[in-house]
């Protein structure tokens, strides 16, 4: 298959995390992936603005664009700046309803502020929440996959997504989660949604589910 016949995937990886997270995913020669790296916001910078800017580095015509956790939100908010073929998350929320109660309560309170600072000087609590309770044994493996310390990213995202606005599923957004998922339990995620085995950091730790799965997912 020539390259211009490729189905273009972009995929972005979760809070804190690096493109790394993705290098278990192969995909058939008539895929082709592209990662993504979260790139500085600016200070105050909406999620809207943000998301208009990571569109910047698209660069194929109407992509499937893919994210995990919180790159789950950021593919939802390019996908409203952008030609796409479908939106795919994984370990994601599809509207803020979705968070945990958590979050819910730190909007209303603002105590996810005291967070960033903390996690900078515990990057095994950082570990536990951009992958989940389930990785304990396996953290300075985990580790590796987190790049992003900047305590102003982290202040900003997760101001982010503890306030993110969205109330209405994207139409046609493919969800994909883990039924053992400790950051954004199966409880709160509403249907449509495929489960799988595994936890938040699934898309690691059952690449090979993703492998056999991913290409019919895509193309349908």
């Amino acid at each position: 298959m020539s390259k211009g016949n490729k189905v273009h995937v972009y995929c972005m990886p979760g809070m804190a995390a690096s493109p790394k997270i993705f290098e278990f995913i192969k995909l058939p020669d008539s895929f082709e992936l592209h990662t993504l790296s979260w790139i500085p916001p600016k200070e105050n910078e909406p999620l809207s603005a943000y998301a208009f800017r990571m569109c910047e580095r698209i660069k194929h015509p109407a992509p499937v664009l893919l994210g995990v956790s919180f790159g789950g939100v950021l593919v939802q908010e390019m996908a409203k700046h952008m030609t796409f073929s479908k939106v795919v998350i994984v370990s994601s929320v599809k509207n803020n309803s979705e968070l945990p109660l958590p979050m819910k309560m730190a909007k209303k309170t603002n105590a996810h502020k005291l967070l960033p600072t903390q996690w900078i000087n515990s990057l095994d609590t950082l570990a536990l929440f951009a992958f989940g309770k389930g990785i304990q044994r396996r953290l300075d493996l985990y580790r590796k996959y987190l790049s992003e310390r900047n305590p102003e990213y982290l202040s900003w995202a997760i101001d982010a997504l503890v306030n993110w606005e969205q109330e209405e599923t994207t139409e046609g957004v493919l969800h994909i989660h883990g039924m053992k998922d400790t950051v954004f339990p199966m409880k709160n995620i509403k249907l449509p949604c495929i489960k799988m085995e595994g936890g938040h950091a699934a898309i690691i730790t059952h690449a090979k589910w993703f492998n056999s799965e991913l290409p019919s997912l895509l193309i349908n």
